[in-house]
């Protein structure tokens, strides 16, 4: 079982000891995309989705999903997070979400990038869920990572 890091010797799932590992400056960057009718987005652009600001309040849920990655993602550890912003494009026919997490550590911050994408755009489908049932998520994924022994990388 080579190259699979977050399997021991035996084949069992084990966290990965990074504690010998330096801490440097890492960062991630995810995107992902929800379509929705024409009507739902423009309710959304209008402010008038009755559960309240549903790009406001898909921000701050990613932010937050960001920060329980390791709550939720039984190998990854918990990090330091020095910073995690949320971008939300609206248009004509869906959001798309772009995060960003970064952090001084030492194990990357992917996970904690996808996590945020991915909560973020959940929680802009419960806000519109009323206008709309059949919206779709997809596209969920890594754009970008820096830092680390595997360096740089972009899609």
């Amino acid at each position: 079982m080579t190259g699979l890091t977050h399997l021991d010797a035996d084949g069992a799932a084990h966290m990965v000891d990074v504690g010998a590992k330096a801490a440097t400056a890492r960062e991630a960057v995810a995107t992902g995309r929800i379509a929705m009718t024409r009507d739902a987005a423009a309710a959304i652009a209008a402010g008038a989705v009755k559960k309240g600001d549903v790009l406001a309040v898909a921000r701050v849920a990613g932010i937050m999903a960001a920060k329980r990655t390791s709550d939720l993602v039984p190998l990854c550890h918990p990090l330091p997070l020095t910073r995690v912003s949320i971008d939300l494009a609206l248009d004509d026919d869906g959001v798309t979400a772009t995060a960003t997490a970064a952090t001084d550590g030492k194990t990357g911050v992917e996970m904690e990038a996808l996590t945020a994408v991915s909560v973020a755009l959940l929680t802009v489908y419960d806000m519109a869920k009323a206008l709309d049932k059949a919206m779709t998520i997809d596209g969920v994924r890594l754009l970008a990572k820096r830092g680390g022994k595997s360096g740089d990388w972009q899609a």
